[in-house]
């Protein structure tokens, strides 16, 4: 990913809820609200519906930290945006995936992954937390433009629908079953949650 340096610098002004928020906190540009958001604890949030849950509980995910930054782009009209993402999970990512990978015979867990883009750009708001993985994710296989509070139910679908056109179709996934791969990416979330002492 990305350095910070290359984000768009723009003062705050009070726009919607999210810009608020940022100047009742005393942040008042966007690079110092980046800042902020990524610096805060990587945790599993309680509600992915309440768009300021990231403040409630003083944390947040990939979904909810670039949510939370996208959220304020598109309130101050600045043109970075949030990206859905489908990548490789493997040992080399997280410890303990090989376990599932034999279980289930896989070569890999296809697992969804946020971050932001602004023109060529790509940023990373968890790189750097303790939030499971060994290194950062560079190579996906899809990425998408969504927008910044894209629901748990459409984030899902967006999932199922490359699954079905472009991993169960693809070599290394030949007679693989759907089933096969939701039951793995299942175990590998739990082992993510139970790795948060390792970050990228």
């Amino acid at each position: 990913m990305d350095s910070y340096e290359y984000l768009p610098e723009a003062e705050i002004k009070p726009q919607g809820i999210i810009s608020k928020k940022f100047l009742e906190l005393g942040i008042n540009t966007f690079r110092k609200a980046c800042d902020f958001v990524h610096n805060k604890a990587y945790g599993y949030n309680s509600n992915y519906d309440d768009k300021m849950i990231f403040f409630k509980e003083n944390m947040g995910t990939c979904t909810t930290k670039h949510a939370t930054i996208a959220g304020l782009a598109e309130e101050l009209n600045i043109p970075v945006y949030k990206y859905v993402g489908i990548y490789k999970f493997t040992e080399e990512i997280s410890k303990g995936v090989d376990d599932i990978l034999k279980k289930y015979s896989l070569p890999y867990v296809p697992m969804v992954h946020c971050f932001l883009k602004y023109k060529d750009y790509k940023f990373d708001l968890t790189e750097g937390n303790k939030n499971g993985k060994k290194k950062s994710i560079e190579n996906f296989i899809h990425i998408e433009k969504v927008i910044p509070f894209i629901t748990r139910k459409d984030e899902y679908l967006l999932f199922k629908r490359v699954l079905k056109e472009r991993i169960l179709i693809d070599n290394e996934m030949r007679d693989t079953k759907e089933r096969t791969i939701l039951k793995a990416r299942e175990e590998c979330i739990k082992l993510l949650k139970k790795n948060l002492e390792y970050e990228c």
